[in-house]
């Protein structure tokens, strides 16, 4: 794969204690070059992908190529919240060359898909949000189509656009929702934080069209929790495995100053905790990853420590079950 990018320990530094008090002394660097044979079942697997080429086509703002290795950076000095009987590997980057978005998500769909297999927990951190149509079809990809995948994406934007002029960062739902209809397979999809700012009509119109649920971000919060809860419940009682997106974005610039799309119309930290929470108590969330960080825009790493945060919360969560 001339696209990979072997983990480096560089990324990983910080206190040292006697017993793997912090994550960077949990950390495995594991080059998928290697003989995968020493990787174990039920850890955890953080895998970076390094393009921005869909922001680009987007009509974006570039720099979440470099988002992988700073949330790595921001997240190896945090207390080590796994078990020792758990694992948890750095798999490296999947990287975008030559502006070519499709290979790249090939790439990370097989690597999802090769860790997945491995019975290993996958964290993708990115990187734009096309990142998530390579993700959907390594879960695909692992599971077989027998099963059904349900989608929750914490977002602003449905990211339902066409792909009629090729792919990008907007496209991916609506690449999952086509390949659905040729597989004779349902698509199940459900988007919390939606904006009606941040999404033309026609987006609503497409969302209705293929059977969309999704919460609008002024209802997206703490005190309707328990109309969520129902919201989300429901949701996950139709599907087989449930693979959360969250792109970071979605949050107010408060909390997320650092991304492609910055609003402060956004979501707070604390709805989304309490959601992924539920999600990982119902034992059917796969994968996980984050997309939109770009730490050219960040301020005092805010956006890379609430990126870091959600990633600590999961593996905190995750690891009781």
């Amino acid at each position: 794969m001339t696209n990979y990018k072997a983990p480096s320990s560089k990324n990983w530094t910080g206190r040292i204690s006697e017993d793997q008090q912090y994550i960077h002394e949990k950390i495995e660097c594991t080059s998928l070059e290697d003989n995968l044979e020493i990787v174990q079942s039920k850890s955890f697997a953080l895998l970076g992908y390094a393009c921005d080429e869909g922001v680009k086509r987007n009509k974006g703002r570039t720099g979440a190529v470099d988002g992988p290795n700073i949330i790595k950076k921001t997240l190896a000095p945090m207390p080590n919240p796994l078990s020792k009987k758990r694992h948890f590997y750095d798999f490296g980057n999947i990287e975008c060359l030559q502006e070519n978005l499709e290979t790249t998500q090939e790439n990370l769909s097989n690597t999802v898909s090769q860790i997945l297999e491995k019975k290993c927990f996958p964290i993708v951190i990115g990187g734009g949000h096309d990142i998530a149509y390579g993700h959907y079809n390594g879960i695909k990809k692992s599971i077989g189509n027998n099963k059904r995948i349900g989608i929750i994406n914490f977002d602003a934007h449905f990211d339902l656009r066409s792909d009629e002029n090729g792919s990008n960062s907007g496209t991916p739902f609506y690449q999952i929702a086509k390949d659905c209809e040729s597989d004779k397979m349902p698509f199940h999809y459900l988007c919390l934080g939606i904006r009606k700012d941040a999404n033309p009509k026609i987006l609503f119109k497409t969302a209705k069209k293929l059977g969309v649920k999704h919460i609008k971000n002024e209802n997206f919060n703490l005190p309707n929790y328990k109309r969520i809860a129902k919201k989300i419940d429901s949701f996950i009682s139709k599907v087989n495995v449930v693979y959360v997106t969250i792109d970071l974005d979605g949050f107010s610039s408060a909390y997320a100053p650092g991304v492609s799309a910055a609003s402060p119309m956004g979501f707070a930290p604390s709805i989304v905790l309490k959601c992924l929470q539920k999600i990982i108590a119902s034992k059917k969330l796969i994968s996980l990853d984050l997309a939109e960080f770009n730490p050219k825009y960040d301020r005092d790493n805010q956006t890379a420590k609430l990126a870091s945060s959600l990633i600590h919360f999961t593996l905190s969560n995750h690891n009781q079950l």
